[in-house]
């Protein structure tokens, strides 16, 4: 027998999670989402079988929910949930990028028959809505399972087999440890990209040329600084003690290197980044977590009309798909040259073998 599955936000985490289920697990999708209109969408691009009007309407058929919303809605729809009637035995979870605040209040207003299990997919895209949804979105990316004393593990087995077709590695860690963790490698980042956007913008009033020479280097380590607002800020609140407790530590780094510049202390300023970039190339060259991982190509190509379009027919015929194309103006270690990005490492080979019998290729990991 189907089991109905009701996903509770309809955009690109809700949808691509709805694809990845249909892919392994036979199974009834209805979707709901506060905007009518992309809940239409999403079932005219067949990522649910059908959409409900109301949260309510949805929970009382369903034997699995999805909360894929913002934390603070998450919150609000957990009590929701926690009012309206559910089958005995229902499984609940969400994708909410913080949890120690979710799995508490889960635990505290759902009814005992039924199980909740908290969960993170650690993978995203430079696009959004519903219309972006892939089913391989979360594909090798960490899924991680967040239970406390209160989570069966029957419970969570459950969960995992549901979502199979994501094909992502499950990782399980207290709600506390994965906020923490969190915080040091997703959010304490977008606060640093967004403060030296700002840092750039304060001087650019008295420089404007800085605006302009902004290109390269500095694009790429200021990305996720163009992060939804609105997110971001309910992230950072729910979340706000181990933020608080990292600029802490971070503040103290920036003041013993300030020291150092001070004294012109060559060898500390080198140990700065020695240190740095030894722990950087310790990394997993293209593990995915909470930031996205690029595999870019790099092609030094002419400045002249038809090499854009040569480069992409080519790869087009050899079905390489594209997710990002941009000329680089500036920077420091590259000048002028075709970035060329890809969802994996076997398109990125592929493409470089190809390009490579028409232009000089390069690869920076």
């Amino acid at each position: 027998m189907k089991e109905n599955i009701f996903l509770i936000g309809l955009g690109l985490i809700g949808g691509s999670i709805a694809l990845a289920i249909k892919n392994s697990h036979d199974c009834h999708l209805i979707g709901y989402d506060i905007n009518e209109e992309r809940a239409g969408l999403a079932l005219s691009l067949e990522v649910v079988d059908e959409y409900v009007t109301s949260i309510e309407r949805g929970v009382g058929k369903a034997d699995v929910i999805f909360i894929a919303a913002p934390v603070t809605e998450t919150v609000e729809i957990l009590h929701r949930l926690g009012k309206s009637y559910m089958k005995t035995g229902t499984l609940i979870t969400d994708v909410g990028s913080t949890k120690k605040e979710i799995v508490e209040t889960a635990h505290k207003v759902l009814p005992n028959s039924v199980d909740f299990v908290g969960g993170h997919p650690m993978a995203g895209s430079h696009k959004s809505g519903v219309e972006a949804s892939k089913a391989d979105l979360f594909e090798n990316a960490f899924y991680v399972i967040t239970p406390n004393e209160q989570t069966s593990p029957e419970a969570i087995q459950r969960l995992e087999t549901i979502l199979q077709g994501t094909r992502s590695k499950f990782i399980k860690m207290s709600p506390e440890q994965h906020d923490h963790v969190a915080g040091v490698i997703s959010h304490f980042p977008h606060i640093i990209a967004s403060s030296l956007v700002q840092h750039a913008e304060y001087f650019h009033h008295e420089t404007p040329i800085i605006q302009d020479l902004a290109a390269g280097g500095f694009k790429d380590i200021t990305r996720i600084a163009s992060s939804n607002p609105k997110m971001w800020s309910d992230i950072l609140i729910h979340n706000r003690e181990p933020i608080l407790h990292q600029f802490d530590v971070w503040m103290k780094q920036m003041n013993d290197i300030r020291e150092s510049i001070r004294k012109a202390a060559k060898d500390e300023i080198y140990y700065f980044f020695e240190h740095a970039k030894e722990f950087r190339d310790e990394f997993s060259a293209h593990k995915k977590g909470g930031l996205d991982a690029y595999f870019d190509l790099f092609v030094d190509i002419p400045d002249s009309p038809g090499v854009l379009a040569e480069i992409t027919s080519l790869l087009a015929k050899n079905g390489i798909n594209i997710t990002n194309l941009e000329i680089i103006e500036s920077r420091e270690d590259i000048y002028g040259v075709l970035r060329i990005s890809f969802r994996n490492h076997p398109d990125r080979e592929k493409a470089d073998n190809l390009i490579a019998n028409l232009y000089e290729t390069f690869i920076i990991e």
